[in-house]
């Protein structure tokens, strides 16, 4: 079994990260993350994704508001951040509490700082097959370590558990621009297990803790974990059961260290890009 690591994948992206900051003459990209609420799995991107810029030689800026702030000032501080001239990409984590509008937030967002494609500018590209926008970071990454594993999509059945916005669906456009067959399975999919082990490429990604298991799994399949849970132990893990898949197949991602570095990754990449947009 090979573990799908998430290191040598982002070393490449970081290459060609570096490169794109030269033909910016020393010009420093800022990010701005905004979060509301202190949620365990947020808390852990944000502090990755701060990393991440740094040790690319990027900025980045934090904006964190209180669980319980209202729509209206919410509102306020996003179109704030939103037309800083001084922010070139941003990342909210999300779902944000249910006061807040998310669809709204979603239309306010400039398309050329969404570096994780959630306005419907970038969703539409997507779907369309329109490279010129942002996909969302998480469901990009997943193909960015694929290939960077030289795991080919093309012809291969891909089963995905998962339908959010920000990886099921977008992944499965993804997936099918790589010419791969795809299913989407969620909460409602009958006979899941029996589904599961169609795959040859098996990604979950339900935010449910290690809620696949071996009986999921196809004997040789590949296994990509895109969940970030808090277990009982407050210790983080996956949406699948690692040693359990581990034992049927040909490769697995860990958590972490799979594809949450790998996004990471790409956040940066997306932010060097919008900043050339944003440039030009």
């Amino acid at each position: 079994m090979v573990s799908l690591k998430g290191a040598e994948v982002s070393a490449k992206i970081q290459t060609e990260v570096e490169r794109q900051l030269e033909e910016l003459g020393g010009y420093v990209p800022t990010l701005a993350i905004v979060r509301v609420g202190e949620k365990p799995d947020d808390l852990s991107y944000e502090r990755g994704a701060l990393s991440r810029m740094k040790k690319y030689g990027l900025g980045a800026v934090s904006y964190a508001y209180p669980q319980d702030i209202s729509m209206e000032e919410f509102r306020e501080e996003f179109r704030r951040i939103n037309e800083d001239e001084e922010v070139d990409g941003i990342l909210l984590l999300k779902p944000l509490p249910p006061q807040l509008d998310e669809k709204e937030i979603e239309r306010m967002i400039d398309p050329v700082k969404d570096l994780d494609g959630i306005s419907p500018e970038n969703i539409a590209r997507v779907f369309s097959g329109d490279e010129t926008g942002f996909a969302p970071c998480t469901a990009e990454a997943v193909v960015r370590i694929l290939k960077g594993y030289g795991v080919s999509m093309e012809g291969k059945r891909a089963v995905i558990v998962g339908r959010s916005p920000v990886v099921g669906r977008p992944l499965a456009m993804l997936f099918l621009k790589e010419h791969a067959t795809v299913t989407v399975c969620h909460t409602r999919t009958r006979e899941l297990e029996r589904v599961c082990r169609e795959a040859e490429i098996l990604v979950a990604a339900a935010g449910n803790p290690r809620m696949i298991g071996a009986d999921h799994v196809r004997e040789g399949a590949v296994a990509v974990d895109v969940g970030i849970n808090v277990d009982e132990n407050g210790k983080l893990c996956g949406d699948m059961d690692f040693e359990a898949v581990a034992g049927k197949a040909s490769m697995v991602t860990p958590v972490p260290g799979g594809v949450g570095a790998v996004t990471t990754s790409v956040l940066a990449e997306h932010l060097v890009r919008a900043a050339a947009m944003r440039r030009a």
